[in-house]
């Protein structure tokens, strides 16, 4: 199975390059803007028409939640008008296209976690934006598997992990974010689940569930739980650590209004395709003990 992903340098195009390594059934070919700009229809036709994919993910996103308030026109260029151009490269030669999207489609007033068939109202730039991708992916290619996932982290990349760490060599304290909750989800686990699912969906055309899935670590926390459990792994690797104290949205304002509620249910990517992620605990410790090798 040939496999185009665009977004070359992202934690997932990465994380699915070195997942897909030892697997001799799937050849992931990670493409960078030089050779697949996703923003323009030309460079996506030629790169699908070259390579001439199996499955095409779309790992490439504009993932500045904050700097997306004020350059709300490229946000969109990226996350809406560069899945439309892969969305119809693809249909017209019955290509599949899997489409990452995000836990902040949600307007985060949900008391309970979401499921794929709520409500969608996204209170910022970089969600809205985002939303427009789905649509755009659904309304251009039927053959589409759109993955929702939140909190991603990995050893590569700018991530909520890295950036923990690195204040923390020369901090002792740190204030986070309590009163926001999500399911952190590590790149690595995240490939290895998509990659299972592309498996199934090449190999047996009834397991082809088209629609639209929440693909995240399992269990639930806050910015300031998923700081003391990244400190905690730290601590214990040698590696630098911080105390941590609980703060609310509004001590910390941002640009962009943060959903205080994304916690996603993914029941159903463990019905239809059997997948069970890990705990999102031991996504953050492989991270940090790949981090402390380097």
């Amino acid at each position: 199975m040939r496999v185009l992903v665009a977004g070359k340098n992202g934690q997932l195009a990465t994380a699915l390059v070195e997942a897909a390594t030892a697997d001799t059934e799937i050849d992931v070919q990670a493409i960078g803007r030089e050779a697949l700009d996703i923003c323009d229809g030309i460079s996506v036709e030629q790169a699908v028409a070259g390579f001439a994919p199996d499955i095409v993910v779309n790992a490439a996103a504009y993932t500045a939640v904050d700097k997306a308030e004020t350059e709300e026109a490229q946000a969109f260029a990226v996350n809406e008008e560069g899945p439309r151009f892969l969305a119809l490269a693809t249909a017209p030669r019955g290509i599949p296209i899997v489409h990452l999207s995000t836990d902040y489609v949600y307007d985060g007033n949900k008391a309970v976690p979401y499921l794929e068939d709520d409500p969608v109202a996204p209170a910022s730039v970089y969600g809205r934006s985002k939303l427009a991708g789905e649509v755009a992916v659904r309304d251009a290619n039927p053959k589409h598997l759109i993955f929702r996932t939140a909190w991603v982290h990995s050893p590569t990349g700018n991530n909520f992990v890295k950036t923990m760490l690195r204040l923390g060599v020369d901090r002792d304290h740190l204030n986070v974010v309590n009163d926001q909750h999500g399911n952190p989800s590590y790149a690595l686990h995240l490939a290895e689940a998509i990659l299972h699912i592309m498996r199934k969906v090449g190999a047996d055309e009834s397991v082809q569930s088209w629609g639209t899935y929440h693909l995240s670590g399992t269990g639930t926390t806050t910015w300031y739980g998923l700081a003391r459990e990244v400190f905690r792994c730290s601590k214990a690797a040698g590696g630098p650590h911080a105390e941590v104290s609980p703060i609310t949205t509004a001590d910390y304002p941002t640009p962009a209004k943060r959903p205080a509620n994304s916690r996603l249910d993914c029941s159903k990517v463990g019905r239809v395709f059997g997948v069970e992620m890990p705990k999102w605990e031991d996504g953050v410790a492989d991270c940090i003990a790949r981090l402390m090798r380097t």
